[in-house]
């Protein structure tokens, strides 16, 4: 799974499809241009879920801006809902706590100390759900299919998906190795939006295959 996704993103006329996706990752910090490259991304997750070896070009612009507002907004559910929980969660024993003072106010506090701790864990969640709630958007092409909840919990607890998940932390280190080499030049500063764009490309493809054979196999 490694070799592959690492060796997706440049496979067939590769250069036209990372210039495009460079700029847009160098234009990121704009918002705007991270509607269109997200939905590229929906649409490589869309293509190796199919079982199509080449990466998808950036042509149907217009398709691009509707699959990534979609990924926008899977993403900002996912995201928001548990983060206000825990948030919920954590004020509400230390206002308890507060209030109630003593012993009794002391446990409150105490417990709205140790949801404090969940934050990461939380996010760890987050991470672990979003790329899969993607990947069956991707499959169905409805924004309501990325919450199939029965759909997406049959894929996250399975040994592919684990894989697809930890992988893009070897991708991670490679890249900063690389990143860390490029930035030492002018030059190579240049080249770090495509260079971070390529390893966009490559997990995707990771997650993709993962959700393709565990869909498979169910």
């Amino acid at each position: 799974m490694l070799e592959d996704g690492l060796s997706y993103p440049v496979r067939g006329e590769w250069i036209g499809r990372v210039i495009i996706g460079g700029v847009l990752s160098f234009l990121s910090f704009l918002l705007l241009p991270l509607i269109p490259l997200n939905g590229y991304f929906v649409e490589v997750l869309e293509e190796t879920i199919e079982g199509r070896d080449d990466p998808p070009e950036f042509s149907d612009w217009e398709t691009l801006f509707v699959r990534g507002i979609g990924a926008f907004l899977i993403v900002l559910a996912y995201s928001i809902v548990p983060l206000i929980l825990w948030g919920f969660l954590a004020t509400t024993f230390f206002g308890l706590g507060a209030a109630v003072g003593g012993d009794a106010g002391g446990l409150f506090a105490g417990v709205g100390a140790l949801s404090m701790l969940l934050f990461i864990p939380v996010l760890l969640f987050i991470y672990y759900l979003i790329p899969a709630a993607l990947s069956n958007y991707a499959r169905e092409g409805t924004i309501g299919a990325g919450f199939a909840f029965e759909t997406i919990t049959g894929v996250v607890f399975t040994t592919d998906y684990l894989l697809a998940v930890l992988l893009p932390i070897v991708v991670a280190i490679i890249l900063w190795m690389a990143t860390f080499v490029l930035a030492i030049t002018v030059i190579g500063l240049v080249l770090l939006p495509f260079l971070q764009f390529y390893g966009q490309v490559a997990v995707f493809r990771m997650f993709g295959t993962a959700f393709r054979r565990v869909s498979a196999a169910g």
